[in-house]
């Protein structure tokens, strides 16, 4: 049996390519992704940035320690502490000590600066260590010393903090665009520094914090000694490479079990048709006497022989692009600069065995179904498919529906928030495609006969011969559509999942909010207690000062949990101004001993107490006053300012007051813009605040399923042209008859142009309906957890996707059929 699959390989190599082109691209992705795998485990330490020439720095509580029965549970503090006074005063006792700030400094009126500034005192910059290259150290409260060379000693550069001069440069360090300001004005910009630097032994240090910690000085818990590399947690996002790191590997994940899938799905439809073609080769095999299991072993060996030598080659194709993926990947900033693939192994084992194991279990159906053939089928002349479904094609198919149902449904009824993750969209369409495709034969003939119901009455037979042929060929019509099916049904649901949860969170903000107008601080800054003093002066506005913070709350014992929280100076205006989704209790009802909570939190009962910590680390008992419906999962938490920890002011929502009209609403614009203009803070619509919220999570997993969805394309590029050929080339005889007949060329393009159009068609009607079911889940989810929004269906990209299939599929037809319909109408036997 293996000279023989050999042979057929040998033969029929055009009925594999499609299954070797497949299985290459497969292994060679999953190659790479393993690849970056371990790059990713191998990662470099961050050595120290803004620190590195620092003896020591000690920093001020920044971490939550919580002891449970399963151990201490550990979360980032939004607002850490700052050094406490107590220990400053030990520290200065041993040498020389520099309190650090840093603070966003922002270029105005279109300068030619870096987007993003930070500014920091210059007594920090020797620890880097900076060196000034041209110019001298600033002295005077507006004097500057930039990093880089946008600015050049001696120019005045307007900023959110004031129009300031540059008097010196330094050469930038590649982690930061800096601002150096004397050490005084830098203290009025950022009154509260969490860390100082300290020139002194770092054991002398350890001492000194230690002690201060036995004699309980106040705020001393939790100050942490900083030396050696772990200085890098006193630089701005120290774990900014991990986070990277960690989304870098969801994404080459989605995208190796994306591939995994469809690579299954190709093999297993392309060996599932070449064995339907070649039902009267066993037929004759079988009467010569080969036994059912000789059968099976040789399209298995066949399998086994594509993977071997497609394994091989993505091995091969997988060395050659990863170095130049990592490359991309760190240009397009999804890595760090560091990021690059090493000389591991592994991978290529691991992707070369997962191309065998596809191969072979995309090919088990296809061999068990040629076990089956019996000898009368050598005497087989009809092309019409008898019997498309077999009875374990039946028992996979429904068992797939029946599982993606259920468990859709046991979602819904116990967590439908868990239909809103990104893991579960993207997943969950597998198990229904898969489904579908196995049951595409029961429904291609009634499809086939509703997309030709208008064609077949419009003169001339092409459209009634497109039906017939659809409809006799039910295999190939299943096979052709599959791949249709896939890329349809998986861009309807990852896109649609997306725009259907944007539009949700949109409309969260928009029902949610009620101001007339939002004024909000730049990104990393706060409004100080003169600009909202600015702000309240303005005529005819209400205001309701909100600040960005924490609250963290032990659940089960074991779980920290931290919920974003909202701030409000003013509790008694928040009602003018915002609109929260409440389940029950009241909005008033909040003070400064007790917090708003959703339905998420464990504890959600009204009047009931919770005990929490606040964003600095304060542990308080706070009651309830008021439950949120979950929503999205962003509705988070409300406290009063009492409990944000010194959380500054960064959102504004304004409110008109009674009897306000249109010109009173401009005049009321014109104010507000006016009282934060020297600080750079931002004043929109209330309708305008919420597309800007809407537009700013729009992007987080584009990437990512545009490289999914690119894969899913390119196999189904590879799957349909594959069959095409294959298809059309079998039907020689058929389009023999029809040249003997009187049609000439053109009519049988045509009608094969028409056929491949009804084929996919057909796959693409079925992929709607999979990509319906699953945003009708999601739908479902958003109605329980009471967020006002209806799934939305991309239909530009749907149409997109269904135009290219669709183009593949007539160009691989009638590419085959050019050269086959000039031949001579000769009907050979």
């Amino acid at each position: 049996m293996l000279t023989t699959a050999l042979h057929t390989l040998r033969t029929r190599w055009v009925a594999f390519t499609g299954s070797f082109v497949a299985l290459s691209l497969g292994v060679a992705l999953l190659a790479v992704s393993g690849l970056a795998l371990a790059a990713t485990l191998d990662a470099p330490e961050r050595k120290p940035e803004r620190f590195a020439a620092a003896p020591v720095v000690v920093r001020g509580q920044d971490t939550l320690r919580v002891p449970t029965p399963s151990g201490e549970r550990t979360e980032e503090l939004a607002r850490p502490r700052a050094v406490p006074d107590a220990v400053v005063a030990r520290l200065k006792r041993l040498g020389t000590v520099v309190e650090d700030r840093s603070f966003p400094v922002r270029v105005r009126g279109g300068g030619h600066g870096p987007g993003e500034l930070v500014g920091h005192p210059w007594s920090t910059a020797a620890f880097a260590p900076y060196r000034i290259d041209a110019g001298r150290a600033p002295r005077a409260a507006d004097e500057v010393v930039v990093t880089g060379g946008w600015a050049a000693p001696g120019e005045r550069v307007r900023t959110d903090r004031g129009t300031l001069r540059v008097v010196g440069t330094v050469p930038g360090r590649g982690f930061e665009d800096a601002v150096f300001f004397t050490d005084a004005r830098a203290a009025r910009l950022a009154p509260v520094g969490v860390q100082v630097a300290v020139d002194a032994e770092v054991s002398a240090v350890r001492k000194a914090v230690r002690d201060a910690g036995r004699d309980s000085a106040p705020g001393s818990a939790g100050v942490r000694v900083l030396a050696g590399d772990d200085r890098r947690y006193a630089d701005a996002d120290p774990d900014r490479d991990r986070e990277a790191l960690t989304g870098l590997n969801a994404l080459f994940g989605t995208a190796g079990g994306v591939t995994a899938f469809v690579s299954v799905f190709v093999v297993a439809s392309t060996f599932a048709f070449a064995v339907d073609r070649r039902r009267r080769e066993f037929g004759l095999l079988r009467t010569a006497g080969a036994t059912p299991g000789q059968l099976r072993r040789t399209v298995l060996a066949e399998a086994l022989g594509v993977g071997v030598l497609a394994s091989a080659a993505g091995c091969v194709l997988g060395a050659y692009a990863a170095p130049r993926l990592a490359a991309l990947v760190v240009e397009e900033g999804l890595a760090p600069a560091w990021f690059t693939i090493g000389d591991h192994i592994w991978p290529y084992h691991a992707a070369f065995w997962a191309g065998l194991v596809v191969a072979l279990s995309g090919a088990t159906a296809a061999a068990w179904r040629a076990g089956r053939t019996g000898p009368v089928e050598a005497l087989r002349e009809a092309s019409v498919d008898t019997r498309a479904m077999t009875r374990g094609r039946w028992v996979c198919g429904a068992g797939l529906l029946l599982t993606a149902l259920v468990t859709l449904v046991l979602a819904l009824a116990d967590d439908p928030g868990d239909l809103l993750h990104r893991k579960t969209y993207v997943s969950r369409p597998m198990p229904l495609i898969a489904a579908a495709a196995l049951l595409a034969p029961v429904v291609v003939r009634p499809t086939a006969r509703l997309l030709t119901w208008l064609p077949t009455r419009l003169p001339g037979a092409t459209g009634l011969l497109a039906r017939e042929n659809t409809v006799a060929g039910v295999r190939r019509t299943a096979a052709v559509a599959a791949p249709v099916l896939v890329t349809v049904a998986l861009t309807g649901s990852l896109l649609g999942a997306v725009a259907t949860l944007n539009g949700a969170k949109a409309a969260e903000v928009r029902e949610r909010t009620a101001a007339a107008f939002v004024v909000t601080a730049p990104s990393g800054a706060g409004f100080d207690a003169a600009t909202v003093a600015r702000l309240r002066a303005v005529p005819g506005a209400e205001l309701s000062p909100t600040s960005s913070g924490a609250v963290y709350v032990l659940e089960d014992g074991v779980a920290l949990i931290r919920s974003d929280a909202r701030a409000v100076a003013a509790p008694e205006r928040l009602t003018a101004t915002t609109r929260l989704p409440l389940a029950a209790g009241k909005v008033s009802d909040l003070d400064d001993d007790s917090i708003i909570v959703n339905e998420e939190w464990e504890e959600h009962t009204v009047g009931r107490r919770v005990r929490v910590w606040l964003g600095d680390g304060t542990l308080k008992t706070l009651r309830i006053a008021a439950v949120m419906h979950t929503g999205t999962g962003d509705n988070g938490v409300y406290v009063t300012a009492a409990n944000a920890a010194g959380a500054p002011v960064d959102r504004v929502d304004v409110a008109l007051a009674d009897g306000a009209d249109g010109a009173n609403a401009d005049t009321v614009a014109a104010g507000l813009r006016g009282a934060v203009a020297s600080v750079g803070g931002r004043v929109s619509s209330g309708d305008e605040w919420a597309e800007a919220a809407l537009a700013e999570s729009g992007g987080i997993t584009r990437t990512g399923l545009f490289l999914v969805l690119g894969i899913a394309l390119l196999y189904t590029g590879i799957s349909v042209v594959n069959t095409m050929l294959t298809a059309t080339s079998d039907r020689v005889r058929d389009l023999t008859v029809l040249r003997l007949t009187g049609a000439t060329d053109a009519q049988v393009l045509r009608l094969l142009a028409a056929e491949s159009l009804t084929v996919s068609a057909v796959g693409t009607l079925l992929g709607l309906l999979v990509a319906g079911l699953n945003l009708a889940g999601m739908g479902a989810a958003l109605h329980l957890l009471a967020v006002p929004a209806t799934p939305v269906v991309p239909w530009a990209a749907v149409a997109t996707t269904a135009g290219t299939c669709a183009a593949l599929t007539v160009a691989a037809s009638l590419t085959s059929a050019t050269l086959l319909v000039r031949r001579r109408a000769v009907v050979r036997e």
